[in-house]
């Protein structure tokens, strides 16, 4: 059975999404799929000695690993730039400063060749450590460069053996590099420990994490997320909201990134047509120490500072990060006197309530991610305008005529039976 922890995306992913998108000015419209680089995954394979262990359908862990690798190897789309790194392959020893050194790049990160990488893997024996956190260092170091998608698969049978070099810290100070990479990992072991470490690498990233017990299972997850990061990549936009409303800049339909101070209050601007339908999610991510308890909230507002819907989440110190999002489909005009439409102007009101530890800094601040996606309205739009029920308020017209029905159809069936009942 596999078993998916999936967050709405890491503190420090959200890191490096803002410092992706300060390449770019200030502006209206988000950028599009980038695409100009060739996307790299580099598999990071635990080879320590626990992998020896036969109990995955009947095999060892080190067995079943080598056979979805080589059925990996032959899936992987031709503009992948695909690697392979190992960690605990080549140091048998018990001295734990060198084990903890012990990972080395098996295969480059580049062009393909099939023949070649399978011939590697092929050589991999169960031998030492599991320095899962240098080998992650040296894993984001091979991807370094290049504007395209970039991912580690990390694989591993165990916890990491190289403390105090805690992984789930290496994962952040990778995402805080800035350079667009996410981690998913997969464990091959149903240990309650293990799946806290690589749920804590992945969610530092904005990546996943897997349980999985089949060798099926494990080159069904890993051929699956090689395949995601040949999708197109979007560069978000860099904005700066405005202390209110009538400064704010106004954005188009896109991704944009912004930093927003402890307990500030940014304004976008948003132009929607008559028949149109807005829609906004933002997520504030807390990237250093905050104190449990926070939320955030986003509003849309008229002109005139009247409030026309909201969206909001709360947060009590186990998220890194916190998102919400609102929908405002704009009502059709009933006169069609030809003129062109003027637009309404709708101000995008991102607040937070998060609140510094002591001797924590508060600048720069936090990390932003606004979406804007203005749509053509669904049908009847001024219904659900005024109901916010959509399509729904014919089902409900249909329930209360059925109620009605029924109701009456009893009333004269209970009167009907009184009347014999006298009769007799």
């Amino acid at each position: 059975m596999i078993r998916r922890k999936r967050p709405v995306a890491g503190a420090c992913a959200l890191l490096a999404a803002l410092t992706a998108g300060l390449a770019f000015p200030a502006g209206a419209a988000a950028g599009e799929p980038t695409g100009q680089s060739a996307p790299k995954v580099n598999l990071l394979l635990d080879v320590s000695g626990s992998m020896r262990a036969k109990d995955i359908d009947g095999q060892s862990r080190m067995a079943a690993a080598k056979q979805a690798f080589n059925e990996v190897l032959d899936a992987t789309p031709e503009e992948v730039e695909l690697g392979i790194r190992t960690l605990g392959a080549n140091y048998p020893g018990d001295d734990r400063k060198e084990g903890c050194k012990d990972t080395a790049q098996l295969y480059p990160v580049g062009p393909l060749n099939r023949t070649e990488a399978k011939t590697a893997v092929a050589t991999l024996a169960p031998t030492g450590w599991t320095p899962i956190g240098p080998a992650l260092l040296k894993a984001a170091d091979d991807l370094d460069g290049g504007d395209g998608s970039k991912r580690i698969v990390l694989i591993s049978d165990g916890e990491d053996t190289c403390a105090p070099l805690d992984p789930c810290e290496v994962a952040r100070e990778i995402a805080a590099r800035g350079i667009g990479l996410t981690i998913d990992t997969l464990g091959l072991v149903p240990n309650a420990k293990l799946s806290r470490q690589l749920s804590c690498i992945a969610e530092a990233t904005g990546g996943t994490y897997t349980s999985v017990e089949h060798q099926d299972e494990l080159t069904d997850r890993v051929n699956e997320l090689v395949d995601r990061a040949a999708e197109p990549v979007v560069t978000p936009v860099a904005t700066e909201g405005a202390g209110s409303c009538a400064k704010a800049p106004v954005l188009e339909s896109g991704l944009f990134t912004d930093r927003e101070e402890f307990g500030q209050q940014r304004w976008y601007r948003v132009e929607l047509l008559a028949g149109q339908e807005l829609r906004a999610s933002v997520s504030v991510a807390a990237d250093r120490a905050v104190r449990p308890d926070y939320g955030v909230l986003l509003r849309a507002v008229t002109v005139h500072g009247r409030e026309i819907v909201r969206g909001e989440a709360t947060g009590n110190g186990r998220t890194d990060v916190l998102s919400t999002g609102l929908r405002y489909p704009k009502p059709e005009r009933d006169d069609d006197d030809g003129a062109k439409p003027a637009a309404e102007v709708v101000c995008l009101a991102v607040t937070n309530s998060f609140s510094a530890d002591a001797g924590v800094k508060t600048t720069p601040g936090l990390p932003l991610e606004l979406t804007v996606d203005v749509v053509d309205g669904p049908g009847g739009s001024s219904d659900v305008a005024s109901f916010g029920l959509g399509r729904g308020w014919w089902l409900l017209g249909a329930l209360i005529l059925t109620g009605f029905v029924a109701g009456l159809l009893w009333g004269w069936l209970s009167r009907w039976r009184f009347a014999v009942w006298r009769t007799n």
